[in-house]
């Protein structure tokens, strides 16, 4: 039976301000990304969430991003290398202990928007990140998107690469992203989002914004927590793939 691992990114409230659907969604993904609050989540909401996907029997990642709350780490930053490595091993640690506390081991690591939109584009920003995850625990898992600078820099250092796809992201024929702010970008229509998903998985290839097919070979896919129907989205796409006999599974 074909096998794929679903990911979310969750822990992305602020203390009593609640923020996505991280029960709904964990029912659903095999591996968790949790915010390290640069963006989103803070010094209360890592440690719920580390409970609650122990809880659910899911695993666990870190997910590191710039230090952009008002813009929820989507805003590009000019940072110079050295502050990437700092404040990407700065989050890693302060997940790693809370981790540790409820007797976790820490799966993988993914960065955050803009930290992983640019990285994936940019070499010398893409080996700073996997140094980091190197340095920090070289038996980390780090996710990139499929056939980009993170995930070929990510094999350079010898890390365990798991290349990434998005449920409900449009791409260039480049294989790349669109850019957010851009008509398009992001899908919305459920059957648009469910045939994208088994096409990855089934047929290892998805369509492109100029009705062309690029090839992608995927180990995760990411659905995005932060949508009104989120929750609801996840549970049909989880029926579609049983339906096409898929089993979603984490990542060994």
């Amino acid at each position: 039976m074909k096998t794929i691992d679903l990911n979310a990114d969750l822990g992305e409230s602020f203390g009593i301000y609640s923020f996505g659907h991280d029960h709904e969604l964990l029912d659903v993904v095999s591996s968790a990304n949790v915010a390290c609050g640069f963006h989103a989540g803070d010094y209360q909401t890592i440690p719920k969430t580390i409970q609650l996907a122990k809880d659910k029997g899911v695993a666990i990642g870190a997910h590191p991003g710039f230090p952009d709350l008002k813009g929820f780490g989507r805003k590009q930053l000019d940072l110079n290398l050295d502050e990437i490595y700092d404040l990407v091993v700065y989050q890693l640690g302060a997940f790693q202990g809370f981790a540790q506390l409820y007797g976790l081991e820490v799966q993988h690591v993914k960065p955050h928007g803009a930290l992983y939109n640019m990285a994936n584009r940019n070499y010398e920003m893409a080996q700073t990140i996997a140094q980091a995850v190197c340095d920090f625990n070289p038996k980390l898992k780090l996710f990139g998107l499929c056939n980009s600078f993170l995930v070929e820099a990510g094999r350079e250092k010898g890390l365990d690469i798991v290349q990434e796809a998005f449920a409900d992201r449009t791409y260039t024929e480049e294989g790349l992203l669109m850019p957010r702010h851009e008509p398009g970008s992001v899908k919305h229509q459920l059957e648009d989002i469910v045939e994208q998903v088994i096409n990855i998985v089934k047929n290892e290839r998805v369509l492109t914004n100029n009705g062309t097919y690029v090839k992608l070979n995927a180990d995760t896919i990411c659905l995005h927590g932060d949508t009104p129907e989120a929750a609801q989205n996840a549970r049909l796409i989880k029926q579609a793939l049983e339906d096409e006999q898929i089993q979603i599974k984490s990542l060994e």
